[in-house]
């Protein structure tokens, strides 16, 4: 079963500085029939204008990852961590037992363009923790494994029992992945257009996927997408 989440129906704001659109309830934005998705908590897209960001905040018991899809992001963190991240690079912090962060464009002028996911923790308590890893080399037509919970294929390891790949597809391309026993997947279309199975999903859209075996992506044009596979 699929069960498609379509970019116009996702929460909006607009603080002027920052516009974002929530797949889950997140902040203001609240509604009861979409909290999250198994260890899923939030995907928001996130659009930042130059000069402006999120000052330093704290965090607990989330992994949190970023990715990056044009422009740069700079990173400061109370581990003592700063870095700048770059179109395809993905960002883990391990909130844990807490951390303090702040994420700003890089740029004066430019936008940067983002997607900004919580994840549950596979448990409370754990001890922060950071890492970035650039990803801007997958190939197309392939699924490029980025974060999973044991670090496999060069991917940063997460602590929850997801795998998250990178999906590009070039003109007519295709894509098939077998999901093992009780596993789902979440699929999150950043750019072009989708066709999983039998449904069809546009920019901004997301699916859930249940009770499924295997999947079949295909684009026409093209398609830049995230997919979780999930406990």
């Amino acid at each position: 079963m699929i069960t498609t989440r379509r970019s116009n129906e996702r929460g909006h704001a607009d603080h002027g500085w920052l516009d974002s659109y929530h797949t889950f309830s997140f902040a203001d934005y609240h509604d009861p029939l979409h909290m999250g998705y198994r260890s899923l908590r939030v995907i928001n897209e996130d659009r930042v204008k130059g000069g402006q960001g999120f000052g330093t905040h704290p965090h607990r018991d989330f992994e949190i990852i970023s990715y990056v899809i044009s422009g740069a992001l700079r990173h400061e963190d109370s581990l003592g961590h700063k870095a700048v991240m770059r179109a395809g690079e993905v960002q883990r912090i391990s909130a844990g037992t807490g951390i303090a962060h702040s994420e700003f464009n890089n740029s004066p002028k430019e936008p940067v363009h983002f997607l900004q996911i919580w994840l549950l923790p596979s448990s409370n308590g754990l001890p922060p923790g950071y890492a970035q890893q650039s990803f801007a080399d997958a190939p197309p037509n392939l699924l490029t494994l980025v974060c999973s919970p044991d670090g496999g294929n060069k991917s940063i390891k997460i602590n929850q029992d997801v795998h998250l790949f990178i999906g590009k597809l070039a003109a007519k391309g295709t894509i098939s992945h077998s999901l093992r026993d009780q596993r789902h997947a979440w699929i999150q279309l950043i750019e072009g257009d989708l066709v999983l199975n039998s449904k069809k999903l546009l920019s901004g859209d997301g699916a859930a996927v249940d009770d499924e075996t295997e999947l079949h992506l295909a684009s026409q044009k093209g398609a830049h997408f995230l997919m979780f596979a999930l406990h």
